[in-house]
């Protein structure tokens, strides 16, 4: 089963002609907010109702870890909640009403 969605909204699609370093940050940006979104849900994830394990191995926490970072990653890159998007709507708005304000011949 494959689910498409109809938005075509991704952050690479609302980014033509943007800075791609640009891009980068915003996905960053929406993949570490995800990340944060993310930690609750493994967070009691070694138990059903009770406390976790507090003796358990610190590898799991890491390898946890970088499978929450993977996911978060990952659906951000694919479009995410639209939070790089907008990063990079803005800013782009931002640089551009810059850009007019400055003298001529300024760098911005």
């Amino acid at each position: 089963m494959r689910i498409e969605s109809d938005r075509s909204s991704s952050a690479p699609a609302a980014a033509e002609g943007a800075n791609p370093k640009l891009v980068n940050a915003a996905q960053q940006f929406e993949s570490m907010m995800l990340q944060e979104m993310l930690k609750p849900m493994r967070s009691g994830e070694d138990s059903w109702g009770g406390d976790a394990d507090k003796s358990s191995d610190s590898s799991m926490d890491t390898i946890s870890s970088f499978g929450t970072e993977a996911v978060a990653t990952a659906i951000s890159k694919g479009g995410g909640l639209g939070i790089a998007r907008q990063v990079i709507q803005q800013v782009t708005q931002e640089h551009q009403r810059d850009v007019k304000k400055a003298p001529h011949g300024t760098k911005v």
